[in-house]
C-alpha cells in the first residue's frame, strides 16, 4: 500500500487511496515549527486487521525522524500504537 502525504505548514495527512476514495487517513497539526499532533486516525473497514494504522503511525515517525521534529498523538488509536511500540518513543514529546 502506497501511504501518501499532504501538508502545508499547519496542518496534514498521512493517506491511503483506493480506486480514487480515501480508505485510510491519519491526520496531524503543526504547534509551532517542532511538532505535530496526531488528531485522528481512520481505516475502511475492508482493511482493518492488516495493520494499516500501524503502518500511518509509521509513517509518521519516519517523517517526524527525518525532520528532527517530535510527536504529540492525542488521537487514541495513534497514542496506543505509540504505547506498544517501543521503537517508535523516540519521536513522543
Amino acid at each position: 500500500m502506497d501511504i501518501q502525504l499532504n501538508e502545508d505548514g499547519k496542518k496534514g495527512r498521512f493517506f491511503i487511496e483506493s480506486d480514487g476514495k480515501v480508505v485510510a487517513e491519519m491526520t496531524f497539526v503543526w504547534a509551532g515549527p517542532h511538532k505535530i499532533i496526531i488528531d485522528h486516525t481512520v481505516v475502511d473497514a475492508s482493511l482493518q486487521g492488516k495493520n494499516v494504522g500501524k503502518q500511518l503511525v509509521h509513517q509518521a515517525v519516519l517523517f517526524a525522524r527525518e525532520k528532527e521534529i517530535r510527536i504529540l498523538p492525542l488521537c487514541p488509536f495513534a497514542s496506543a500504537i505509540f504505547t506498544k511500540t517501543p521503537e517508535f518513543k523516540d519521536v513522543l514529546i
